[in-house]
């Protein structure tokens, strides 16, 4: 079992910065790759940025060169930093973490989420 702890949400104007943190416990030996997803009201979920053990990272394209990835591997952290925001960031915003499972398939691991809202 992995557990994931998120901070870092809050109120800012458009044009501002948020730093989402997510801290992991547990089995993190296990873990292969950690992400944020976000869900605004009405909408599904979808991922907002994703990094993996051996460095690579993926963006969703609405946040392509405002948002960062980041992992702290002493501290067993990952790190979105968010610049640049706009009122359409407005959303939950979850910390994820995947580990394979034995024969096929991964496990799937999910913070409490953390409310991120962006005024115009």
């Amino acid at each position: 079992q992995v557990q994931l702890v998120e901070s870092g949400g809050g109120l800012v104007q458009a044009g501002g910065s948020l730093r989402l943190s997510c801290a992991a416990s547990g089995k993190i030996f296990s873990i292969n790759a950690m992400g944020w997803y976000r869900q605004a009201p009405g909408k599904q979920r979808e991922l907002v940025a994703s990094l993996t053990n051996d460095g690579r990272t993926d963006y969703t394209d609405s946040v392509k060169g405002r948002f960062t990835i980041s992992r702290d591997n002493s501290r067993n952290t990952v790190s979105l930093q968010m610049n640049s925001l706009k009122p359409e960031d407005t959303a939950v915003y979850y910390c994820n973490a995947n580990a394979p499972r034995p024969i096929v398939g991964t496990y799937n691991y999910w913070g409490q989420g953390t409310q991120v809202t962006v005024s115009s």
